[in-house]
């Protein structure tokens, strides 16, 4: 298990019910980086990845 799996299981423990938006997900994504801009390129990354995580389908 990697450390970053803690934060995963918080996350759907405490939100898993909800349904969310990738418009609110984008925006809280932004506010992150606006406060942490030392992970701006790790959220840019997440957030590509996201984006196109369904391209290799097509192939």
């Amino acid at each position: 298990m990697y450390f970053t799996d803690r934060g995963i299981e918080e996350l759907a423990t405490r939100r898993g019910e909800e349904e969310v938006t990738l418009e609110w997900l984008s925006e809280q994504l932004r506010t992150f980086v606006d406060l942490h801009p030392e992970f701006e390129a790790a959220v840019d990354r997440l957030a590509t990845w996201l984006a196109r995580s369904d391209d290799d389908d097509d192939e």
